[in-house]
């Protein structure tokens, strides 16, 4: 994987991300902490529904963004692009 060219966080896809899924797992991770998984268009809503599943805040965000300036919902399984 370049930086120069993100891709898809989905194991086995080399395609070029499009789309950031941001999400936390609460668990462990403080409330204020975010996770960056880049995903193609064919995968975001696999990788988003797999973190939802596991009721994880998450949510997935047009572009390839650092997660930073983010709102995660307070309830897990939200997903909505913005």
């Amino acid at each position: 994987m370049s930086p120069d060219q993100p891709q898809c966080s989905r194991a086995d896809c080399r395609d070029d991300a499009a789309y950031s899924v941001v999400w936390r797992n609460p668990k462990i991770h403080a409330a204020d902490r975010r996770k960056v998984w880049l995903a193609c268009a064919e995968h975001v809503d696999y990788l988003r529904d797999f973190l939802a599943s596991r009721a994880f805040p998450v949510r997935v965000v047009d572009g390839l963004v650092d997660g930073s300036g983010v709102a995660l919902p307070d309830s897990p399984a939200v997903g909505d692009p913005e």
